[in-house]
């Protein structure tokens, strides 16, 4: 409150107020003076009209000093309206005017503005109707002495009635004003700092923005690095394999051969995607389309068997992207490990789940699965995502990938 004073006081508007409110001050004096004068030329009381006169001046000296330079002190400006309400009590013993209380709604205005605060502006306001009332009324009874008592009680009366209601109308509108005055100045002040605010926001939304943009280039070339790069090496290796057994093994080097062709077929996908996303294109299709398109590339010219049941799911385009490399994953690592033949692929959601499970007819393993750089690529991240992971299998039996993760709001693909 004491910082919002000082601002309020110092502000260029309050200093030309106050500057009008001296120039009113000097004109009611210049009137007192003059009406005083017309009733010197009947008493001819010299001694009285320059106490009227150097009273009107030390007056508006103590007011212009209190507006410009004793303002920012409270207690300081108490003793400046202290000593003014001595001269306006003197002002008024010696004319009783009845334009007194236009001297006190001069000399309060200023204190009202300078001190901008309503509970000490209404104390002083209830001090300054009861010296008012108690010199109007002193100043009357000796300037009038000698008048009827019914006059002097009926003028008595109007004029403080009069000058009370002068001095109450001048409470209500100053202090309106400076109520309404310093609402504007906190609600400007307010703007101020919601623009502020509304920059910073916006200087780290962009900051945020560019780090989302160089993660998300870091997350493609991750992408490609792991997956499409993987998958060239693998096609490497099996057709390297394949041309070692084609002699001795031709079935076993077949199998690679599909296999490699369905390596390939991944990569050639996965950079397909990559390209798209660094273009800034949306992925078209749907989770079911695009699963169903892995599906339909990895059969084709081959003697596989798949079997699916697929829910149309909508999904975050993160787990859209590990739920399809996950299926080629199940595939390519069926058909190079186990030398599966036949495939069933499954994708169900609940109210908090989605499932996805890879299980084939290949040669299974003996005791605890043993994750190569694929199965591990898939475990670490379901778990990353919130979800989990687990490898099934036996000797015989085949292999079987359970996929769990928790559903998120995703938009149609």
């Amino acid at each position: 409150m004491d910082e919002f004073k000082v601002n309020f006081a110092d502000s260029q508007f309050i200093r030309y107020f106050k500057a009008i409110l001296i120039a009113a001050l000097v004109v009611v004096e210049i009137l007192i003076c003059v009406q005083y004068a017309s009733v010197y030329q009947v008493n001819r009381n010299v001694a009285r009209l320059v106490a009227v006169v150097s009273l009107c001046v030390a007056l508006a000296l103590l007011e212009s000093i209190n507006s410009f330079a004793a303002y920012k002190k409270f207690s300081l400006q108490m003793v400046f309206y202290s000593f003014e309400t001595v001269l306006l009590f003197a002002i008024c013993l010696l004319t009783g005017n009845s334009y007194l209380s236009m001297l006190y709604v001069v000399i309060l205005t200023q204190f009202y503005v300078s001190v901008a605060d309503l509970k000490s502006n209404a104390t002083l306001f209830g001090v300054s109707c009861c010296t008012y009332i108690g010199a109007f009324v002193v100043g009357w009874v000796i300037i009038n002495e000698g008048s009827s008592v019914y006059d002097s009680i009926a003028e008595i009366l109007g004029g403080c009635v009069f000058g009370v209601f002068i001095l109450g109308l001048d409470f209500a509108v100053i202090n309106f004003i400076i109520n309404f005055y310093r609402t504007n100045l906190r609600l400007h002040k307010a703007l101020e700092e919601a623009n502020e605010s509304k920059n910073r926001l916006q200087e780290v939304y962009e900051q945020l923005s560019h780090a989302a943009v160089f993660e998300e280039r870091n997350r493609i070339a991750k992408d490609i690095h792991d997956n499409a790069g993987h998958s060239i090496t693998t096609v490497i290796m099996q057709t390297e394999a394949a041309k070692l057994l084609i002699d001795t093994n031709p079935q076993e080097a077949k199998n690679s051969i599909i296999s490699a062709n369905i390596q390939a077929k991944n990569a050639l996908e996965q950079m397909r995607e990559s390209v798209h996303l660094l273009a800034g294109r949306a992925q078209s299709k749907t989770l079911k389309e695009e699963i169903e398109e892995i599906i339909a590339q990895t059969i084709d010219g081959t003697s596989l068997k798949i079997r699916c049941d697929i829910d149309d799911i909508a999904v975050p385009e993160e787990q859209f992207r590990f739920f399809c490399n996950t299926v080629k994953e199940g595939l390519a690592n069926g058909i190079r490990h186990g030398s599966a033949t036949a495939f069933y692929i499954e994708l169900k959601s609940n109210f908090n789940e989605i499932m996805l499970l890879i299980s084939d007819n290949g040669n299974g393993v003996n005791g605890e699965v043993q994750e190569g750089f694929g199965l591990r690529g898939v475990h670490e991240k379901a778990e990353k995502l919130g979800g989990k992971c687990n490898f099934s299998s036996e000797r015989g039996e085949g292999f079987e990938i359970e996929v769990i993760l928790p559903v998120k709001g995703g938009d149609e693909k």
